[in-house]
């Protein structure tokens, strides 16, 4: 039994060496198989074809104005009402009730200087005129006094009750007591300009805002003192400064050789750099009538038709001058490419889209021609890199290299 139980445990090398033979055979045209199906897809992926140098270009927007544009200039926004609102007198700054940012009226109390001694002169004016009206009040009741006894007296006189030298004194009494109110009335007169001299002094401790406007920057702070000059040292010669925002304009320099383009009301559009995707409606305010000889150009201000809160002084813009205004339709603007990026296969158009380094192939609708582009209605949008000249060569999927310029 014990023998029998040892045979069963023996390995039988004849049926081993079997199944090692046929793993053998299977891996001898297994490997062969996947390493062709392995090319195959290193082949259709583009491993071993060499890549295509190709140019790229941008998808870019397009305004439907730009193909009737005849100049494009550069400049600035600039407010054509701007002051440095100051005083007229020197005085330390008490109180200032703006910021940047701040819209007042013309008018508004923008900061107030130190101004104790010409309230003061103002109320010594005004007591000084009050004064005057009583001694007016006293002069008068003095005349109506004098022509009571003067009128009594002269027709005594007539009846020769009274003497000469009485009728004389009575007389004088009267024409005095008449000059005295004719003083009076002028001392009137000269407390009420003294007053009004004082409330001017006092008015010029208010700084005032000129007319309406939005405060661009403030220069001063409490505690500073302002001075008409700014002559002294760590004087201040204005306190804010200010610009009516309803006055800007974009001035731009246009070369002499171009003037002709341009003309008075003629429509213009412009492009802010704070906003490229926005165009605004202008026109042409005013050609200034002189040339700068070193640069010979002359400046053009084009003003804004449409207002708007967010166009600000100094912003940098470019103006488009029209040879027509832009209809609602035309304010829209239209993905567009170069013509020779699209190429016909079969009924489609079609252009490659570049994606990590390959060619896609991307079907495109187009519409109208805009000047030297093409509107592109459906297949790409703005902002894509696309291949700018296609070659026959390249397929969908092409392994590409980007020329450089």
């Amino acid at each position: 039994m014990a023998n029998e139980d040892l045979s069963k445990l023996k390995i039988d090398k004849t049926e081993s060496a079997f199944h090692a033979k046929k793993r053998r055979k299977w891996l001898r045209w297994a490997l062969p198989l996947v390493l062709v199906i392995l090319l195959i897809f290193l082949y259709s992926a583009g491993i071993f074809t060499p890549a295509i140098n190709v140019e790229v270009t941008i998808v870019s927007q397009v305004y439907p104005s730009q193909t009737f544009t005849l100049l494009n200039a550069s400049g600035y926004v600039v407010a054509q009402r701007k002051a440095a609102v100051a005083s007229k007198i020197t005085g330390r700054l008490v109180s200032i009730s703006v910021e940047e940012g701040s819209i007042v009226k013309k008018g508004d109390i923008i900061a107030r200087l130190e101004n104790d001694d010409a309230a003061a002169l103002k109320d010594q004016a005004a007591a000084n005129l009050n004064i005057a009206y009583s001694n007016l009040e006293q002069a008068k009741a003095e005349l109506n006094d004098a022509t009571l006894s003067f009128n009594r007296l002269k027709e005594l006189f007539g009846q020769s009750l009274v003497t000469k030298a009485e009728h004389d004194a009575s007389e004088a009494r009267f024409k005095k007591a008449g000059a005295a109110v004719k003083g009076a009335e002028e001392a009137i007169n000269a407390s009420k300009a003294a007053l009004q001299g004082a409330k001017v002094s006092l008015e010029y401790s208010l700084i005032r805002a000129p007319f309406d406007a939005v405060v661009l920057t403030k220069n001063a702070d409490i505690g500073d003192i302002i001075t008409p000059l700014g002559a002294a040292a760590n004087a201040k010669a204005s306190v804010v400064t200010i610009a009516d925002m309803s006055s800007l304009q974009v001035e731009v320099d246009v070369s002499e050789s171009n003037l002709q383009h341009v003309k008075m009301g003629q429509p213009c559009e412009i492009q802010l750099d704070a906003f490229p995707d926005l165009r605004f409606r202008g026109e042409v305010h005013m050609i200034v009538p002189t040339a700068d000889r070193t640069k010979a150009t002359v400046l053009v201000k084009v003003r804004f038709i449409d207002k708007d809160k967010r166009i600000l002084p100094e912003m940098s813009a470019k103006v488009a001058f029209l040879q027509r205004p832009v209809t609602p339709e035309e304010q829209k603007p239209s993905v567009a490419i170069n013509p020779i990026s699209i190429i016909n296969r079969g009924n489609k158009k079609i252009v490659f889209i570049v994606k990590n380094n390959k060619a896609i192939e991307t079907p495109v609708k187009t519409g109208e021609k805009l000047g030297d582009v093409i509107e592109v209605l459906d297949g790409v949008k703005a902002g894509d890199r696309i291949i700018a000249k296609p070659s026959d060569k390249l397929k969908n999927g092409s392994r590409i290299k980007i020329a450089e310029k």
